[in-house]
């Protein structure tokens, strides 16, 4: 019952999907039946076709997102703790650079660095750079001051207070924030590739749809939300280990 209480409105929305395009409801044309795309999948996974233009794809999201991470947290935790004034000086700049069009900055950043492989990774790590960057300033600005102040009493330097206390107490925000910000890349990603690529899922996505090969175009469409689904899941896992040994940790050492 838990399986289907969690998958069943998947599992019904690829019923019908099936269902319709089956009996010609809906034009098996224009909306091939789900096996058909999986078939699809099948044959450009044996073929490499599937495999290349996901890889480029990873490639760059991931590249453009961890950027951002090593960027984004030490900023976050910076503005959150020690530099909560210099971010009110620079809190409006900043808010307005975070609401910059990336569509905009895309061809901007085109202009400046061509087509390559510099625009896209650019791009994503501008995306996902304020998420991620918000969102550990708003978990360290928010630790409880007291524990602060405990840490001081027990001794504990300014490294000491980060790596002890701010850090683990922001950690659930700073984990929101990468699930967020890694959820823009894939999105951002697709988006810039249909703008500016010769490969890639995007480019996949679009150039299937002007060739008229929808059943590419489908496949392309659904491997993005298993990405996007399966990175989701895996950074999930990450932070509910990382909380699991934190908190054995605290418990060992209450129990000591």
């Amino acid at each position: 019952m838990g399986f289907l209480r969690k998958y069943g409105c998947i599992i019904i929305f690829l019923s019908l999907w099936e269902l319709l395009s089956r009996t010609g409801i809906i034009n098996p044309i224009f909306f091939p039946p789900f096996t058909v795309v999986l078939a699809t999948i099948y044959k450009m996974t044996l073929t490499g076709e599937m495999v290349i233009h996901v890889r480029l794809s990873l490639m760059r999201a991931l590249v453009g997102f961890f950027l951002a991470t090593l960027m984004g947290v030490p900023l976050g935790l910076m503005l959150g703790t020690w530099f909560k004034s210099f971010y009110k000086f620079t809190e409006l700049p900043l808010e307005v650079l975070s609401q910059i069009n990336p569509f905009l900055l895309f061809h901007i950043l085109i202009l400046f660095m061509g087509i390559g492989e510099a625009p896209k990774i650019t791009i994503v790590f501008w995306t996902c750079l304020w998420p991620i960057t918000f969102s550990t300033m708003n978990g360290a600005s928010s630790v409880n001051k007291n524990l602060i102040k405990a840490g001081r009493a027990f001794g504990l330097g300014s490294f000491g207070l980060l790596t002890k206390i701010v850090l683990p107490a922001a950690s659930p925000l700073i984990f929101a924030g990468l699930r967020l910000g890694l959820g823009y890349s894939m999105f951002m990603l697709v988006a810039a590739e249909m703008m500016g690529a010769s490969s890639g899922l995007g480019f996949l996505t679009l150039n299937s749809q002007e060739s008229f090969q929808l059943n590419k175009m489908y496949a392309a469409v659904v491997v993005i939300a298993f990405l996007g689904l399966l990175l989701d899941f895996i950074i999930y896992m990450i932070g509910r280990k990382y909380f699991l040994l934190a908190n054995e940790g605290y418990v060992t050492v209450g129990e000591n």
